[in-house]
Formats: C-alpha cells, structure tokens, sequence
C-alpha cells in the first residue's frame, strides 16, 4: 500500500485520526518522558506528538517506505530515531518508560501477540507507562478488535489500569508498570499534590 502513497490511510488529513492522535497524547499521565518506544509507527503522526513530549523517541516499522516516510515527517525533531524493525523479532535494547502501541495489537496471532506483550511488559520501567489505542469495528484482517485488546490487555501482570476511553471507533488505554513493591504510580493529581 505504501509503494503507491506515502500516506494510504489518510493519517495526516482525516479529523478522526489527528483527534485520536491527540487524545492519546493528552491520556499521557506525566508531562514529560525521557525515552519512549512506538514500534509500527506507519508515517509518523503519532510520533510527531510524541516528540514534543519526550526527550528520546525510537519508533519503527517493518515496512520500508513508512519509515522512510516517518523519518520525513519528524526530520525537526532530533530526538527521534526512526528504523526499519520487525517485532517481536527485533526488540530494541534497554528498557523505556513509554511504549505506545496503536493500531498494531489486532494484527497479532495469539503466540506473537503474548510475545510482544511479555517484550513489553520487560522494557518497561517500572512506574512507566504503556498507551494503548485500537480500532474498535471488525475488520476481515484484524484478528481482534480494540475491545478484544482491551479484555487481553487487563490480564497482563504487574500493570495498573490508569484510564480507559472507550468510544464506537476504538479503545484507548493506559496502563502503568507497578513499582517493585507492587504499589501503582501517583495519578497526575496525586503527583501535583492535589488528592
């Protein structure tokens, strides 16, 4: 699809998707991050928003010309390193204290879905956060639907459900790596003193 557009979904010109874009970055629960992974991150819209709220960004995709496209549309943002990469297959080195996953879970046998899954889990800091966002309407190539990922989401180990958007067209969450001590992160409010 790419190889006739650089764009064949429309990320950068339809409302419905810069609306979920930006809905995703404001869910975020800390204002800032210091090293954040977005593996498929098709053309870059995304990861455009997520620039500006993190020191490092390292996003991929496994098809050629999205990153190439994606290195394009973050060229003003030094902090951003886009590359060619397959997951679970290559999962990047050290550990993040965001990963986003969008648009990318329902594509997922069940085997390569607990793979990626148990990856992310182990990349995450503890304290961090996991956003995730999915297409809510069956599709015939989509293995699962955004309320699927939802339910395989909640059995995850050692995660706390901060937020839960659910809307017609998809479900947005955010998830959060409990401490060593099994205690959840502060809320935004908690962390500001407020609650």
């Amino acid at each position: 699809m790419y190889r006739h557009t650089a764009d064949p979904w429309h990320l950068a010109e339809r409302w419905y998707e810069r609306r979920k874009y930006d809905l995703t970055v404001a869910a975020l629960p800390q204002e800032h991050y210091r090293r954040a992974f977005e593996p498929a991150c098709s053309v870059g819209e995304l990861t455009r928003r997520l620039a500006t709220r993190c020191d490092t960004v390292l996003a991929c995709d496994r098809v050629a010309d999205a990153v190439s496209t994606a290195q394009q549309r973050t060229s003003e943002f030094p902090q951003v390193t886009v590359q060619q990469m397959t997951i679970p297959e290559q999962w990047p080195e050290g550990t993040f204290d965001l990963i986003v996953l969008s648009e990318l879970l329902y594509y997922l046998d069940a085997a390569t879905l607990n793979s990626v899954l148990e990856h992310t889990v182990t990349a995450l800091e503890p304290g961090g956060t996991l956003a995730t966002v999915h297409w809510n309407h069956p599709v015939d190539e989509h293995l699962s639907t955004g309320s699927g990922i939802a339910e395989t989401l909640a059995r995850l180990p050692g995660m706390h459900l901060l937020a839960d958007h659910r809307e017609n067209d998809f479900v947005l969450q955010i998830h959060q790596r409990l401490r060593p001590d099994g205690s959840r992160p502060p809320t935004p409010a908690e962390r500001e003193g407020l609650a």
